[in-house]
């Protein structure tokens, strides 16, 4: 068993550092073929870090095991604000300046609520996932819209601006990045088969359900490059970009992270599901959107962020003792 407990820690981290090369390998050869910097940051880069549920899901559907990849982007999501929010805000309270941010909001909460309408029946069909498909591409172009709607002078732009690269880099710079992306892209493959593979055996061991290891283990897991991003991001000064990880990872994992599984294998599952896992989600979707954009007008603080991590060690807490 402790073979088991290395192989997961080792996915982990395979996990976390290939999605580090991925994001910035995708967003460097994006700049390349010229796409704006706000483009890049609300679609590449958002799709770009859901990448480790993606294909964490993919992994477990292949196993027949949809109900992880369900349980993945729902415990994801509350993972993202809870435990990445929650954490970051707390160690740096912030201040959220950007109107695009309050569109992508809205956007996110379509797609969660096109999930839940979609698997209401306790059943993730194959048609479902089509729908789900659809309403990525349909998410994409919305985005699209927005990031051309989006001021000159919102703040987004500038701190996507300076972490991206000039739009014409050496050619050495994008053979680096191409380099990147495909190292990133097999350390996540590498590192999602790994943590699948000994999530299940120390599920079976402890008699946890497939559902609550993709709720706990794997979702927090995945979550952690959201974590380490959300923490830089704030360290210098770009809190709009640290909140635009997270709503943008969000969106995609309720419509790429369930639907790309759910299309290699269909699935029932626990009613528990809609009784108590989207509920909680939903809920800290909108406690988030109400902290950031409505209470405190764009101001994030200590006290807030600590309110959502302890929501978040509660749900973790019902999980295992529930």
């Amino acid at each position: 068993m402790i073979l088991n407990y290395l192989g997961i820690l080792a996915g982990l981290s395979l996990l976390v550092y290939g999605a580090d090369r991925f994001v910035d390998g995708a967003a460097h050869i994006a700049r390349y073929l010229g796409m704006p910097p706000l483009l890049i940051g609300l679609t590449i880069v958002g799709m770009a870090t859901s990448a480790p549920e993606i294909l964490v899901g993919i992994v477990a559907a292949l196993e027949g095991k949809t109900e992880i990849a369900i349980g993945n982007a729902i415990g994801s999501n509350i993972a993202n604000i809870g435990l990445v929010l929650g954490l970051t805000v707390m160690l740096m309270p912030v201040t959220i300046a950007s109107q695009t941010l309050k569109r992508e909001f809205f956007v996110m909460v379509l797609a969660i609520l096109l999930a839940f309408g979609l698997m209401w029946d306790q059943n993730l069909s194959h048609l479902d996932a089509v729908f789900l498909l659809v309403g990525v591409v349909a998410a994409i172009l919305s985005v699209i819209v927005l990031s051309k709607k989006s001021a000159p002078t919102d703040p987004l732009l500038s701190e996507f601006e300076s972490e991206l690269p000039d739009k014409s880099p050496e050619k050495s710079n994008i053979r680096r990045s191409i380099f990147l992306f495909f190292l990133g892209l097999g350390l996540l493959l590498g590192g999602a088969y790994l943590l699948v593979e000994c999530a299940i055996i120390v599920a079976k061991h402890f008699g946890l359900s497939d559902l609550v290891i993709g709720l706990t283990i794997i979702a927090i897991g995945t979550s952690l490059p959201e974590l380490a991003a959300s923490i830089t991001a704030v360290k210098k000064n770009e809190a709009d970009i640290a909140i635009g990880n997270v709503i943008g990872s969000n969106m995609f994992n309720m419509l790429a992270v369930i639907g790309i599984p759910g299309m290699i294998h269909a699935t029932d599952f626990d009613s528990v599901v809609l009784h108590r896992d989207f509920p909680i989600m939903i809920g800290l979707t909108l406690l988030m959107g109400w902290m950031v954009f409505i209470r405190g007008a764009g101001k994030f603080d200590r006290a807030e962020g600590a309110i959502l991590f302890l929501c978040f060690i509660a749900y973790q807490c019902w999980l295992f003792n529930g």
